[in-house]
């Protein structure tokens, strides 16, 4: 068991599902799960299966441009088919229909929040995916409600 070469594809699917969700590439996203895979979502709703993920990721507004700062991301292996993990993410977000403020970009929103994902990763035939992932919200900066 190459515990390194699991740590780093489990690493991988964590940096894609950020990249993919702040791209607006739902159906890329979905892919990262199993076929059941379960994504457990802030408020609490909880999407099953890739279908329903993608139809998530999907109905998104296209006019809200996010960035996920992913960091301290702490891969567990557990055996050669499963793993787990933890990562922190700070997330900025911005309306796209607003000026650009010099070579600046446009203004971000003012609340800005500090969250984590908890997840389950298995191998597949596919590769590593998450089976299970968990999105909590921590903490905030006083912003929008």
């Amino acid at each position: 068991m190459d515990i390194v070469a699991i740590e780093r594809a489990c690493e991988r699917l964590v940096l894609d599902f950020v990249f993919f969700s702040d791209h607006q590439q739902p159906e890329a996203l979905s892919q990262l799960f199993t076929n059941e895979g379960v994504m457990h979502r802030p408020s609490g709703d909880s999407l099953i299966g890739r279908d329903a993920i993608h139809k998530s990721y999907q109905s998104r507004p296209p006019g809200r441009l996010t960035r996920h700062l992913c960091t301290n991301i702490r891969i567990t292996v557990d055996s050669a088919d499963r793993a787990r993990g933890l990562s922190y993410a700070l997330i900025y977000s911005a309306v796209l229909n607003q000026p650009a403020y010099a070579h600046f970009g446009i203004e971000t929103e003012p609340r800005q929040i500090v969250g984590e994902f908890e997840d389950e990763f298995v191998r597949t035939p596919e590769g590593w995916r998450f089976a299970v992932r968990h999105a909590r919200f921590l903490m905030h900066t006083k912003g929008i409600t």
